[in-house]
């Protein structure tokens, strides 16, 4: 199952509780000491601990992916989501299947976003 880290935008408490309570591994920028960080910095811890970023940050994020794909660096993938657009139910579910889905080799180097 993958594991995940929420960014400063997306680490909403209900939330991660909400995950949590569904056995999903998770931790929040505020849990590694990582909040005012640059976004290249999260992307970074992320991937070193071996989680999938979750952030509301589309167009940084993705821009940073790309730059990541092209100098060849690797991450261990990206969910995107359009801020206040979703339900803390609606991020849930939606990220629930993601993580029921997609296996850890499928999310390297791989973007996926929450569904309109």
């Amino acid at each position: 199952m993958l594991s995940l880290y929420l960014d400063e935008d997306s680490m909403d408490k209900a939330l991660v509780n909400a995950l949590k309570a569904r056995g999903v591994d998770v931790i929040t920028a505020g849990d590694a000491g990582m909040i005012g960080c640059s976004d290249e910095d999260h992307l970074d811890f992320a991937t070193s601990v071996g989680r999938v970023l979750y952030t509301f940050n589309r167009g940084d994020f993705y821009q940073l992916h790309t730059k990541y794909l092209a100098e060849g660096k690797f991450h261990v993938g990206i969910i995107l989501a359009k801020q206040q657009r979703y339900s803390i139910g609606q991020q849930m579910r939606q990220l629930l299947e993601i993580i029921g889905t997609k296996s850890t080799e499928e999310m390297q180097n791989n973007v996926e976003f929450l569904k309109d």
